[in-house]
């Protein structure tokens, strides 16, 4: 009765044609199709009759009363909204948004259930040019939740299905609040359960706002995959049409080699050298551990196992040995391609050309066996060889020898062994079979726990109180006689190796005090199982057994999941009206207002837009959470705004509460704010008004009370908090409000800082939130957090003059440019044809000497009035030709602006220009919103802009110079008419304007994700594709999931979870790969050089390149990188800068820069990246506090390898990795000379160069690798910082490495089955024999564990590590000898 309509009983007596209900379930499609007529309804009294007629008599009930009046049925509005409700109904809201989609009006599916009627929506859009429709599959409810969708009737069915329909296309906006109270129940919760599981199963993509966009990508993705697919199927059955190889189940033949595949042929070899060889040997039979786990086979397994490798040419008893110590057919392969000799190996195993010559490793597989079983007690493997030789290869022998050294404290193995000798010539006291009969009463008292392993050793599995591993006890009879002498013990366990010892040791220590004499192993076993736990959770000082400990076991705690913070929490905010400090605050404030500079300031400020609301904003933001400020340029938004906040806060008595954080997209922005507002306020920058940026802050905590920041600032101090949601929360409890400033930019910062501040708002009632756009379009941003709360709204007019537009034809001929002129005749049918070429000439390129014309002729229109010119450009390179072609305008003070300058070359465009020059500033669009340059009065707007876009099916990032967006265009225009009337020169015609968009794509749509999915991670957040699904606009599903994808191959995530470089990665304030750059520097010995290069990575190369000079430029650079890359060319000019700095005066220094093309400003601003580095890597622990570089000290051994090139460009490899090349050579050329064939260098443009995603990619101009012959080192790898595609896909910013720097650094090693050598990363061909395969991928598992011992414990020191040192020689040699 709820819902206004009868009872669901009684269905037979419903009207017979009230609803068309299918015969089988089948669908049925409600259309408005005018096609089809509809059938008239019946009077509702001719119904009634029908209904009666149907009774059970055959003729009508002539005596029967006359029939109740039946109730009203209640309309549509009635039925699905209730009585009260006037509002729309979800049918007719999803019939306005496809109307407005010019999509074709819905239609809806019908199917009749038992539990009601079930509706689904169809939805068609037909292409205007084309003609061709697109249907989509239905919009059906999920079938698992059929009782929910069930109604009872079909018109409930409908507006069910179109709610549900509308959710899925408008899931993160509020469109619910239109809809009756059900629909609104069933979008805030079924609905949005249904979409949680759906987007953690992958299936985001159907949440789309455009189902018709995301339904085209999907297609595409599917035909993708399917094509790729059918490739490899393709690849695989070439490979199956070859030969068989050995490695699948046939033996190697002497002509197996000669049939290696096309893809294999131009594979770069890998060798290693003979010495080198055996080192690498020696150091995994050490270090190695098999079966690591102790995971045991099955029989039926293990014997299928070893027929199948004895197939592969392998000796059974080889097989079956390695069988008994390895977990699995994988390890086998490796443990016996490492032990076996060299001249028993199987052919296919073996390098072609092969000459058996001495093995490589010891042929004595039992003494191996021995030595293995000896240390698995814990002993050291270089101590159990020692024993085992000192004892002639007896190890019964050689376990007593272990065992006396351990207890006695003596490294005299002679004297230990003189004392067996004694003992077993000795007599005994005791029974002779005191031993045997021993064994025989532990049977009959541990039953199935006892195992005789042979007539002298048996095992015996403990259960010690209190511990949760398996243990066994291992015990030998003893040389001498038993029970006068102690058994020989091992204990095995899932136990670090000293803490073995140290229970092994205290038992032994405790029978040979209280049962030497006397029948022993019971008491023993006894013992242990009641002290085991009690030694493990105190096993007394490591130095007591780490002489005979294996090396490498101990290892530090896991730390938790998340990034911890070390910071001090922030006090919350104190409201409390009138305290000693807030009456402070007021008495100052009140006398500074009656101060002349202070009354001719507010004078100045009185005359904003933004002064007259100033009474609005006060009570708008005093009484809601959120509040949005719209204005446009010039209003005053961005600098009275907050003084408004500030100044009644301190009026109320609560200026000791007030803590207000405005966060700036860039930096010049929070510079130029911060010293305009503490201008209007009469006070220095620092104290009541600061700011804080990346490198470089000027703030007075407890004093400063309005701080401008830039985003990524306020965004590290929420990631950095720790990695709970309350601690996120507790990061800002010290914060009054936060604004966020120039919010219709949608940069990337600023939409992850609002899902974060969203969160936060719920749980801090007292904090406030104001958004500023400089645009009037606040809707979407109400509508996102209207969910928090209600959102107050102040719109502020501009304060701008007249300002006439001119387009591109009438620029033309305004500035003379071609020979035209102004007073040109356009009805003159040949001066129209001119104009039209002369249009075409330009084009769609910037045309330099066009503006140079445009700037002489508004400097001789101006005349002698002040004013400056702003030129709009969309970069840095552009600005440079922009500037060289203003330089022979005379009397011109041309300025650059953009946001790589550093602050102080920022601020010159500020103040007006020297006396007897016009101000003409070449920017980015850094001017548009972000800075206010008081004295412009004519914009020159090229209407263009560089742009990124990221197209996350080919892993792409595309860097565009396209048109701008019309509300950009606007913005630029709105900056001449500042100061009076004004004209903005727009070098573009108006038929292009109307095809520019109309805003900019928000940035979370068109750039890689790794570093904000590692950010987001680093906060604890679990499902981080549900996290950014919560975003102003969501990212696409694809981009989320291949920057996850992304985060594990670089060793930052592993198995969803941080590991402890992620942890670090997400705790320095860098690009990823910069940040691991650093990492790997300060473990490597080489820390300031990776600072450097991770420093200009941040910034930008040192060097400049004038446009007349190109050539010189490039031949400084590269004498400086002597071919080692662009990374190691700019990190030697750094130092050689540094090195100059230290000796020469300010003068020289700029002499020298300029002599080798290098700018001053640009390595001041490296050098002042590093410093910050340096302090992040304090924070993490990887620098003590005191660190400093230099020759001498504490710290020189962190900068031991500073001039190992080879050495540094493996890292870089390792930390740019999966971002590498392959080097495809032309086959080899050679010329005859006296002395024989000669090899030619290639020529450049036969060298070709690979990537894993692209294909062929192609070098940048820019790079000193362009035009490279020859590469350093055996170099046939390129790591590239920026893949990048204009005309081609360019890589840029490049390191050549070689072969053993990839194997160390790259991704996981395969054997290839074939036996044609090693694959990389899945994708990396290198030829080679299985042998060097094997030994380099356990040198790089025994590398990756210490790199994670590093990461988890950044103090572990690392210098002097014999693996360290092998690894650096594997690399800079190339894996050979010398």
């Amino acid at each position: 009765m709820a819902r206004g309509h009868p009872p669901r009983g009684n269905q037979n007596k419903r009207p017979a044609k009230s609803v068309v209900e299918p015969d089988d379930g089948s669908n049925i499609v409600f259309t408005n199709s005018k096609d089809e007529p509809r059938k008239a309804k019946k009077p509702a009294a001719e119904e009634t009759a029908d209904e009666s007629s149907k009774g059970k008599g055959k003729g009508p009930a002539k005596d029967a009363p006359p029939a109740e009046e039946a109730p009203k049925k209640p309309d549509t509005r009635t039925l699905i909204g209730g009585a009260s409700w006037t509002g729309k109904l979800p049918v007719a809201i999803l019939s306005e948004r496809c109307q407005k989609q010019k999509w074709e009006k819905p239609e809806y599916t019908m199917i009749k259930t038992p539990a009601g009627f079930i509706s689904g929506v169809i939805l068609k859009a037909t292409n205007p040019k084309t003609r061709e429709t697109t249907v989509l599959p239905p919009f059906k409810f999920p079938r698992e939740h059929d009782e929910v969708a069930a109604e009872t009737t079909a018109v409930e069915a409908r507006h069910f299905a179109a709610a549900y329909a509308l959710f899925r296309m408008c899931s993160m906006q509020n469109l619910h609040m239109m809809m009756p109270p059900k629909y609104r129940d069933l979008w805030k919760g079924i609905f949005a359960d249904i979409k949680k599981e759906d987007v953690a199963q992958g299936k985001a993509w159907i949440y789309e706002a455009d189902p018709f966009n995301a339904h085209r990508e999907r297609e595409a993705n599917i035909a993708a995959a399917a094509k790729k697919r059918a490739e490899i199927e393709k690849q695989k059955a070439k490979e199956q049409a070859l030969p068989p190889q050995p490695g699948v189940g046939v033996a190697a033949s002497s002509s197996s080699h000669s049939n290696r595949s096309k893809g294999w042929s131009k594979a770069p070899t890998v060798d290693m050298g003979k010495r080198t060889r055996i080192q690498v040997e020696r150091l995994i039979r050490e270090r190695s551990v098999w079966n690591q786990n102790s995971l045991q086979m099955s029989a039926k397994g293990k014997q299928d196992i070893i027929a199948d490798v004895t197939t592969l040419g392998f000796r059974k008893s080889h097989v079956e040995e390695a069988a008994e110590l390895c977990k699995d057919k994988e390890e086998i392969l490796e443990w016996l391609l490492i032990h076996v000799p060299e001249d028993d190996l199987p052919g296919w195993s073996l390098p072609e050309n092969y000459v058996a010559g001495i093995s490589m490793a010891s042929s004595d597989m039992k003494r191996e066996g021995m030595i293995k079983r000896l240390s698995e007690a814990g002993y050291a493997a270089d101590l159990c060889e020692e024993a085992l030789d000192s004892c002639k290869g007896d190890e019964g022998r050689a376990a007593a020898l272990l065992q006396n050294r351990f207890l006695e404290h003596t490294d005299d193995v002679d004297q230990i062994a003189a004392g067996l000798a004694e003992s077993e010539l000795a007599e005994t006291d005791g029974e002779p079979d005191a031993w045997d009969e021993e064994q025989t009463i532990l049977t009959s008292i541990f039953d199935e726990r006892y195992e005789p392993t042979s007539k002298d050793t048996f095992q015996l599995w403990l259960q010690p109180e209190g511990v949760n591993v398996q243990v066994s006890l291992h015990a030998r009879r003893p040389s001498g006689p038993y029970p006068n002498v102690l058994p020989i013990l091992s204990l095995h366990a899932a136990l670090p190796a000293y803490i073995r010892l140290s229970i092994l040791k205290q038992a032994l220590e405790y029978a040979n005090v209280a049962f030497l004499g006397e029948q022993m192993l019971f008491n023993i076993v006894d013992w242990l199982e009641h002290n085991m736990a009690d030694i493990i959770e105190n096993p007394g000082r490591l130095t007591d057994v780490s002489a005979a400990a294996a090396a490498g076991e101990v290892k530090p705690a896991q730390p938790a999941n998340g990034v911890t913070s070390s910071r001090r929490p922030h006090r919350p905010v104190n409201w409390t009206i009138g305290t000693p400090k807030s009456q402070r605050m007021f008495d100052d404030w009140k006398k500074k207002q009656t101060m002349a500079p202070q009354q001719k300031m507010l004078a100045v400020r009185r005359n904003l837009p933004a002064w007259s609301l100033q009474e609005s904003i006060v009570t708008a933001v005093a009484d809601h959470q959120i509040t949005i400020i719209s204005g446009e340029t010039g209003s005053g938004k961005s600098t009275q705004s907050v003084q408004f906040i500030l100044d009644d806060l301190i009026e109320k008595g609560l200026g000791e509460a007030a803590n207000i954080i405005c966060t700036q997209p860039r930096r010049i922005s929070a510079l130029g704010l911060a010293d305009r507002v503490a201008e209007e306020r009469y006070s220095r920058v620092g104290e009541e008004v600061g700011y804080i940026i990346r490198g470089e802050s000027k703030v007075r905590p407890g004093e400063t009370k309005i701080t401008f920041v830039t985003t990524g600032v306020l965004l590290r101090r929420l990631q950095t908090s720790g990695g709970r949601p309350e601690d996120v929360v507790a990061s800002l409890a010290d914060v009054s409000h936060v604004v966020v400033d120039e919010v219709h930019e949608r940069s990337l910062d600023t939409d992850f800082l609002l899902i974060l501040l969203r969160d936060v708002l719920s749980q801090r009632r007292d904090l406030r939130l104001i958004l500023m756009s400089a645009t009037l379009d606040a809707g979407i941003f109400e509508n996102y957090f209207r969910g928090v709360g209600p959102v107050a709204r102040i719109e502020i007019q501009g304060r701008t003059h007249p300002v006439t537009d001119y387009y591109l034809d009438d620029v033309i001929r305004m500035s003379g440019y071609n020979g035209h002129n102004e007073e040109d005749d356009l009805e003159d049918e040949g001066l129209q044809k001119q104009l039209m070429a002369t249009l075409r000439g330009i084009g769609m390129k910037i045309n330099y000497d066009l503006i140079a014309h445009i700037v002489r002729s508004i400097d001789s229109e101006l005349g002698h009035r002040d004013g400056a010119i702003l030129i709009f450009l969309p970069g840095t390179m552009e600005i440079d030709r922009t500037l060289q072609a203003l330089r022979q305008i005379p009397n011109i003070h041309a300025l650059p602006l953009h946001a790589s300058l550093l602050p102080d070359e920022q601020r010159r465009v500020f103040p007006p220009a020297p006396k007897g020059t016009r101000k003409v500033i070449a920017s980015t669009n850094v001017a548009e919103t972000s800075i206010t340059i008081e004295d412009v009065v004519a914009v020159i707007d090229t209407g263009r802009v560089k742009e990124t876009s990221f197209d996350p099916q080919n892993n792409m990032v595309k860097l565009e110079e396209v048109w701008a967006s019309r509300a950009a265009c606007k913005q630029r225009r709105g900056r001449a008419g500042r100061v009076r009337e004004g004209a903005c020169y727009k070098l573009y015609t108006r038929n292009a304007e109307a095809k520019m968009p109309e805003r900019p794509e928000p940035e979370i749509r068109r750039v890689p994700l790794e570093q904000l999915c590692l950010s987001v991670k680093a906060m604890g957040v679990p499902n981080v594709p549900a996290f950014l699904a919560g975003a102003l606009t969501p990212p696409d599903v694809r981009a989320v999931d291949g920057a996850i994808h992304l985060l594990h191959r670089m060793g930052a995530l592993a198995d969803d979870a941080l590991t402890g470089l992620g942890r670090h990665l997400a705790m320095i304030p860098a690009d990823l790969r910069c940040g691991k750059l650093l990492v790997y520097g300060a473990t490597f010995a080489c820390l300031e050089a990776c600072l450097t290069i991770a420093a200009v990575l941040t910034m930008r190369p040192p060097f400049v390149s004038p446009q007349a000079k190109r050539e010189e430029s490039k031949a400084a650079r590269l004498a400086f990188g002597q071919g080692h890359g662009d990374a190691i060319a700019d990190l030697r000019a750094f130092e050689a800068w540094s090195a100059m700095r230290a000796r020469a005066g300010f003068r020289e220094v700029r002499t020298w820069c300029e002599a080798n093309f290098l700018s001053f400003s640009a390595l001041n601003d490296i050098n002042s990246t590093r410093a910050q580095y340096v302090n992040a890597l304090k924070e993490i622990g990887f620098l003590r506090l005191g660190y400093r570089a230099g020759n001498t000290g504490p710290d020189v051994a962190l900068n031991a390898q500073n001039g190992n090139n080879a050495l540094i460009r493996a890292l870089i490899a390792g930390a740019f990795n999966p971002q590498l090349a392959r080097i495809e050579f032309p086959e080899k050329k050679f010329a005859v000379g006296m002395a024989g064939a000669v090899e030619l260098d290639p020529e450049a443009r036969t060298i070709k160069f690979f990537t894993q995603d692209s294909g062929r990619v192609f070098v940048h101009p820019s790079s000193t690798v362009f035009g490279a012959q020859a590469f350093p080192g055996s170099s046939a790898f390129l790591a590239y910082f920026e893949k990048v595609a204009t005309s081609k896909v360019f890589v840029r910013n490049l390191t050549p490495f070689n072969a053993y720097s990839l194997l160390m650094f790259s991704g996981p090693i395969a054997l290839d089955t074939l036996g044609r050598g090693l694959i990389v990363d899945g994708w990396v061909r290198l030829r080679g024999w299985a042998r060097i395969g094997v030994l380099v991928s356990r040198l790089r598992g025994m590398l990756d564990d210490v790199l994670s011992r590093k990461a988890d414990d950044p103090g572990l020191d690392t210098t002097g590590d014999e693996l360290m040192d092998l690894v650096r020689k594997l690399i800079e040699l190339d894996g050979l000898d010398r």
